[in-house]
């Protein structure tokens, strides 16, 4: 079992549930040929219950910075539904949503106003929620400081006088002084050194324990989901393709397309080198989503069916696979 499984299972109501959740754009398809539909997340079903650490996994474009801008309130669904607390978000104010749920985005170098001090950052969320004790801010955010590992004397210092790890506590400072249910990681570590990466990664966890947060982590190191998450949702193409508690994922992955993703991962051991995924180079494009299964271009598996007919989620212990590979009704057609 995982840390993070280890640390005590989730349970309760959802804090933040998509249902249905799409999110469309009009994109250029280029001079001269007018504007294509772009549906980056397409009819996403997720729910996050209190304690959970949720991973978020996929390669580039398949939609999962789209899903958490929406679970965030900045992007509306273009159909669908995004609850939060059971209410739909369409229903809060903004302020509202983001007392509960904050974000920790990938690079800290951009996600900070250079011209603020890390006192009037971190400040930041008691002005936008209207704290009625602004006598006591300083003080909060000194503690809230000390507990993300930075020291009281930066509090007047700017971004540019901080290290990259220490810019990234600043983020974590901001997004959790107002104690919010949810945090959105979206790669927390990536913009930083590897020396510094663990620091954060660890910090983040013994947050979540002492806070009772819970996490959304949005992650391309799958060492670090199998790390912290208790549960992994796989993306490809603005759809959720697998869902499943982490232990179960890594030791059984269902998915070809799941599969493929654990195979890319580098190994130490001498002479295996680069490992070959059979995905090819080339991302998939979501301007030219495929009919049928989604995957089937790049599928080993795939047959006929797959080219023509699109999966529907079935169950697969505490998950879901989106895969015709584990319908009992096209079993005989199947590969063995």
């Amino acid at each position: 079992m995982s840390a993070a499984a280890a640390s005590g299972a989730a349970d309760g109501a959802p804090i933040i549930e998509a249902r249905g959740a799409a999110r469309t754009f009009r994109v250029s398809a280029g001079l001269f040929k007018g504007k294509h539909t772009l549906r980056a997340v397409d009819g996403v079903d997720l729910a996050i219950r209190p304690g959970e650490v949720v991973a978020l996994v996929g390669e580039s474009g398949c939609g999962k910075t789209t899903l958490a801008r929406m679970l965030l309130g900045l992007l509306a669904p273009s159909s669908g539904d995004i609850r939060i607390n059971g209410k739909p978000s369409g229903s809060l104010a903004r302020r509202e949503i983001a007392r509960l749920v904050q974000p920790v985005f990938q690079d800290p170098y951009s996600s900070l106003n250079p011209r603020k001090s890390v006192g009037s950052i971190i400040t930041l969320p008691f002005r936008a929620q209207r704290d009625p004790e602004p006598a006591t801010w300083r003080k909060r955010v000194e503690e809230m400081m000390e507990r993300v590992g930075l020291a009281r004397r930066l509090y007047d210092n700017y971004p540019s006088q901080l290290s990259g790890g220490q810019r990234q506590r600043v983020a974590i400072a901001r997004a959790l002084i107002n104690q919010p249910r949810l945090v959105i990681c979206d790669e927390p570590t990536s913009a930083l050194d590897v020396s510094v990466q663990s620091q954060i990664l660890n910090l983040l966890e013994d947050l979540r324990r002492s806070m009772g947060l819970t996490y959304l982590l949005i992650s391309h190191n799958l060492a670090v989901v199998e790390h912290m998450a208790t549960r992994v949702a796989v993306m490809y193409l603005g759809r959720i393709v697998e869902e499943a508690e982490t232990d179960a994922l890594f030791r059984a992955p269902r998915h070809p397309y799941t599969r493929a993703l654990l195979q890319s991962v580098l190994t130490p051991e001498p002479g295996r080198g680069v490992p070959d995924t059979g995905l090819g180079a080339a991302y998939p494009d979501p301007l030219a989503v495929p009919p049928g299964c989604r995957f089937h271009p790049r599928c080993a598996q795939a047959v006929a069916h797959c080219r023509t007919h699109a999966p529907t989620p079935i169950a697969s212990g505490a998950g879901f696979v989106e895969c015709h590979l584990y319908d009992a009704s096209l079993q005989r057609e199947m590969p063995k």
